[in-house]
């Protein structure tokens, strides 16, 4: 069994954020496997797939960026998996807009979201997929920034960008990570 992992905000109100990038590569998973309806477990939202025969949990935490530690502790804990057998998915806005990167371990890189999963896993030692916003302009707080919608000109990117997304986590599920990181690190939907 896999568990990935989308980091984002729970409600209405951070939807298409771009700090719920990584709840919505994980749903794009959950949409072309066939997954199981979403269901309240781990104070996340967790709903179950077949990639390549083998089970995959997805997870969307509830609790919040900041604190999307604990609910991955407990699904680790509950289905006894390692922090190498998870993949976290978050937004990045040190990468350009729509560019991917993935590493199968790192320091947060001042992602809060992260920086609480590695808290409550005691290990950076876990794949980590990042999803370029792009960087905040002049003068706008990034804390801001990052709970902003994206622009009619973004929207596209970042489709593209959530598609590949989820092709390279069914890639990280199936080929392992060496081969998603060959494959997807650097890519951007929009010029390829």
């Amino acid at each position: 069994m896999k568990l990935v992992v989308g980091l984002g905000n729970p409600g209405e109100k951070y939807k298409r954020t771009r700090h719920n990038v990584g709840f919505d590569a994980v749903e794009q998973v959950a949409a072309t496997n066939f997954a199981d309806p979403w269901k309240d477990r781990f104070d996340a939202l967790a709903a179950e797939c077949q990639i390549a025969g083998e089970k995959v949990l997805l997870l969307k935490p509830m609790s919040f960026m900041n604190r999307s530690g604990g609910a991955v502790r407990k699904a680790i804990d509950f289905f006894k998996l390692t922090p190498a057998e998870t993949l976290v998915v978050c937004d990045d806005f040190s990468l350009p807009l729509g560019v991917l990167r993935l590493r199968t371990s790192g320091s947060a890189g001042g992602q809060n979201g992260l920086k609480d999963v590695i808290l409550h896993l005691g290990t950076d030692a876990f794949s980590r997929l990042r999803i370029g916003i792009g960087e905040p302009p002049e003068r706008i707080d990034p804390a801001d920034y990052v709970l902003s919608g994206f622009s009619p000109a973004e929207k596209q990117t970042i489709a593209g960008a959530t598609i590949d997304a989820g092709l390279a986590i069914e890639s990280w599920c199936r080929e392992g990570a060496a081969a998603a990181m060959n494959r997807f690190n650097g890519k951007r939907a929009d010029k390829e």
